[in-house]
């Protein structure tokens, strides 16, 4: 699979712009990962398919090297007929060949996104847990039935590559390879957290993972991205830095789409040829605006081409198409071939935070994504083609139980930032306002405190 500015700028993707998305219509879509529903509105069902049969049993040791050449094709159809029930996207075909069929994933593989997605899942439905309970304070915004996006990206990463995350952080954080411990203890403002207490839940950060942080505002993560791509191809082509060839990939809404900064960075990273990967989480929804009506066209990977660069619109609710787009999207940039953007549309399972009681979006559309459930659609997968059995997902399910009642247990414990911490990161001269002459914080003095002393 490859994708190029020129061969995408026409039409990506036989996509109907009229289409509704959101409440404005009732949608529908086959839940089978192979089978695709014709009448779908839901752009992701629109691609054409190859229709293949397996001559041999399919493998989940290895891959075939061979490329999409090496397929033979009827040239007379838009369908190769070798079962009646095996039907594969033909972006899906890069190393796949007749007489020697390997599967779309491997089961250590398999297992590994399952994981990944479950740990994502069931760690912020212990946040909405600890939240309730009064562990953690502020807005809290969770990630629930978007797993596939992060985990179809994330996990294709070295861990050298970078990532920029939103407001809704904490399973970009935890894709990355962010302890659990580390996360949750930042929710609860522990000193133990990933930012030392200080980030809270839309601030996320590990300088030993190349987490760059999550962001409050809209928008404001895509230059710090921007500017980290821009690093990685100086490092390599100026300073010439060999093992320089990071990745980075900048996460954000739909909402932030129509923001300027985007603008801005799609213009530099193509005009620059940067190694970074543009993802939109396009979840339908900005707070309890309907993408439909904020933006004057909503197919959102158009933009791309717009800058000389490919725009591609994926299935973000299956995380086997996902990480296809991804991996092609990663390995360019990593080329040296620039820029992608990648619109994943996708669906949050609550409200915008938990302080949303999420009564602006309609409940037949809630019901229709509930159905499109990534985890169970992947684990339908895993089962249907013997990647996997109850059991060995049931150990799963177990082990990640155990990790975040260890990573509530640890937050718990764990200490509260000190007093002395409170002006740390804030002033540029750590001898100027936030430290007297003796070298003690202003903030340990009882004047201080009071508006009295002697600044």
């Amino acid at each position: 699979m490859s994708f190029t500015a020129t061969k995408f700028a026409p039409s990506p993707l036989p996509l109907n712009s009229t289409t509704p998305r959101s409440n404005d219509k009732p949608l529908s879509f086959s839940f089978d990962h192979f089978k695709t529903n014709p009448s779908s509105s839901f752009l992701g069902s629109n691609r054409k398919l190859l229709r293949f049969t397996a001559l041999a049993k399919p493998r989940a040791q290895t891959r075939a090297s061979t490329p999409v050449a090496d397929v033979l094709l009827q040239q007379t159809s838009n369908l190769v007929t070798l079962s009646p029930s095996f039907f594969i996207e033909k972006s899906l075909l890069s190393w796949m060949r007749i007489g020697s069929l390997t599967w779309l994933i491997t089961k250590e593989e398999g297992l590994e996104l399952y994981e990944d997605m479950i740990l994502g899942r069931f760690f912020e439905d212990k946040c909405a847990e600890m939240y309730y309970r009064g562990k953690m304070f502020g807005f809290v915004h969770l990630y629930n039935g978007q797993e596939a996006v992060s985990t179809g990206f994330i996990k294709l990463l070295k861990k050298e590559d970078y990532v920029v995350s939103t407001y809704r952080d904490h399973v970009h954080a935890l894709s990355k390879g962010v302890p659990s411990r580390a996360v949750m203890s930042e929710l609860f403002g522990k000193a133990t957290g990933c930012c030392r207490g200080q980030g809270g839940s839309m601030h996320m950060f590990s300088k030993e993972h190349n987490m760059l942080g999550g962001f409050a505002f809209i928008g404001e993560g895509i230059p710090v991205a921007t500017g980290a791509a821009f690093s990685s191809k100086y490092r390599k082509e100026v300073l010439n830095e060999a093992d320089a060839d990071q990745v980075t990939l900048a996460f954000f809404g739909d909402g932030t789409c129509n923001n300027g900064q985007f603008y801005e960075c799609l213009n530099m990273a193509a005009l620059w040829k940067l190694p970074i990967v543009f993802v939109v989480e396009n979840n339908l929804w900005a707070i309890g605006m309907s993408h439909l009506r904020a933006t004057s066209d909503p197919q959102i990977w158009k933009k791309g081409p717009a800058f000389g660069m490919p725009g591609i619109h994926v299935d973000g609710m299956d995380v086997l198409k996902v990480r296809e787009v991804a991996k092609e999207a990663i390995e360019r940039a990593r080329r040296g071939e620039g820029p992608t953007l990648v619109e994943c549309e996708t669906y949050r399972f609550r409200g915008h935070s938990l302080a949303d009681p999420d009564e602006l979006r309609d409940p037949a559309e809630k019901e229709h994504y509930a159905g499109r459930d990534p985890i169970t659609a992947l684990k339908q997968y895993l089962f249907e083609n013997n990647l996997a059995s109850e059991q060995e997902l049931k150990a799963i399910e177990k082990k990640i139980d155990e990790i975040l009642d260890d990573a509530v247990e640890f937050a718990d414990n764990s200490p509260l930032p000190p007093r002395s911490q409170l002006l740390e990161n804030v002033f540029a001269d750590p001898k100027g306002f936030g430290i007297g002459p003796d070298g003690r914080y202003r903030c340990e003095d009882p004047k201080f405190t009071e508006g009295t002393a002697q600044v």
